[in-house]
């Protein structure tokens, strides 16, 4: 068995226990090290805020330069979620618009 088909959408292994945090009220597992994008992706969840002109945003660069990842995090607009690590419990929605 490939370490795709163990882990599902994650690749490699994992350490340590999985935990939960809120997107747009459901749970979403995430792994200790893991990114909220990365959680995210995993959980198969594409979009991530909604641009001004209405159209969906995701991830697309990874590595924080193009911004289109960002969402409220705790209640805080314009968080870049490749760039957040996932922690238990933490609230994530989807941001409209700039924020």
């Amino acid at each position: 068995m490939s370490e795709t088909e163990k882990n599902g959408r994650r690749l490699g292994g994992r350490t340590g226990k999985p935990f939960t945090f809120d997107f747009e009220d459901g749970a979403i597992e995430a792994w200790p090290g893991e990114s909220v994008a990365a959680a995210l992706l995993a959980a198969d969840e594409l979009v991530l805020r909604i641009a001004e002109d209405g159209g969906a945003r995701g991830v697309v660069c990874g590595i924080g330069l193009c911004w289109e990842c960002r969402c409220v995090i705790d209640e805080r607009p314009n968080v870049r979620a490749c760039m957040t690590e996932a922690r238990a419990g933490m609230r994530v929605r989807r941001q409209r618009g700039l924020g």
